[in-house]
């Protein structure tokens, strides 16, 4: 049987400013990194439209 899942921790202070900047400001991937997760997607894509 599974086990149930933890309640998520709340952030306070200084810890929640830090991850509330860090989820407005995502950090950027390179072009290289976004053209080789279009090529890996539509590789994945293509197995199974055939």
């Amino acid at each position: 049987m599974a086990r149930p899942i933890k309640e998520t921790p709340i952030l306070y202070g200084e810890d929640a400013r830090v991850f509330e900047a860090r989820m407005k400001n995502p950090p950027k991937e390179s072009h290289e990194k976004i053209e080789e997760i279009n090529r890996d997607y539509n590789y994945i894509m293509s197995l199974f439209a055939n």
